[in-house]
């Protein structure tokens, strides 16, 4: 009986010095918030340090700490590989902090950013043309920029990455003898200001080569039926119809 009384008074004492130790933690200065969360990121305590910045947020809206508080949340989680994550606090920043030059460095981060997030650029289409779009207007915008150089960096190994892509489509399609498909993609931004000859393809990982083969072929090719898909028929009839009508328009002409 004694047990279990000292147990029951044991409980609530664990209980209530938990209570108290969590109101402690609320109507701090900005000050505590923010070292907490400088003293999270060095730990690589992410999720820590967005319920600190998320704290200082909420009671100190207006403090000074807070643009630099933003800036630091949006370098870490790039560093973390959280990409998205960092565009939405350089949004952020962005939005409520940046003068021009301030713009210049966060328009920048923001492109370093979708940059990284293809680790495999065969596997994201539209990825690769919305960083191709905001690295280009960029250049428009901060054409003497400090960054200008690493942004063209990323730039040509898009406009790489994207020409590879199409390629490989145009090969897919060749595969399944999809002739009109296939040359619409073999044509398709063919950056040919590129001399492709000095240019090496990508080497695909063994591992992966595998299960995903190398973009020419595929060793389970063998497998696959040789179908030929009703859509892609009639795709292929349209376009020739098509073809065929504006041979005769510009003939009679």
């Amino acid at each position: 009986m004694k047990l279990k009384v000292f147990m029951l008074i044991f409980s609530l004492a664990l209980f209530f010095s938990g209570c108290a130790k969590e109101v402690e933690e609320y109507n701090k200065p900005a000050t505590h918030w923010y070292e907490k969360m400088i003293d999270a990121v060095s730990r690589l305590a992410f999720d820590k340090a967005d319920e600190y910045f998320s704290s200082l947020q909420s009671e100190h809206i207006g403090s000074p700490l807070l643009e630099e508080a933003t800036m630091i949340m949006a370098q870490a989680h790039m560093e973390a590989g959280e990409y998205m994550l960092a565009e939405h606090f350089l949004d952020e920043y962005i939005h409520r902090f940046a003068d021009a030059q301030q713009r210049e460095f966060a328009d920048y981060l923001k492109i370093r950013a979708k940059f990284m997030a293809l680790p495999n650029p065969r596997r994201d289409q539209t990825l690769i043309h919305n960083t191709l779009v905001e690295g280009e207007a960029f250049i428009k915008s901060y054409p003497n920029s400090y960054y200008r150089p690493a942004v063209d960096t990323m730039l040509v190994k898009l406009y790489l990455a994207r020409a590879n892509l199409n390629q490989t489509i145009s090969r897919l399609y060749e595969r399944l003898d999809k002739p009109y498909a296939k040359e619409f993609y073999a044509q398709k931004q063919a950056e040919k200001w590129i001399d492709w000859t000095l240019v090496d393809p990508p080497k695909v990982a063994w591992y992966k080569e595998i299960f995903e083969g190398n973009g020419r072929s595929s060793w389970y090719a063998f497998l696959l039926p040789d179908t030929t898909s009703v859509i892609a028929q009639g795709s292929e009839g349209k376009s020739k119809s098509l073809k065929e009508k504006t041979i005769k328009t510009e003939s009679s002409k």
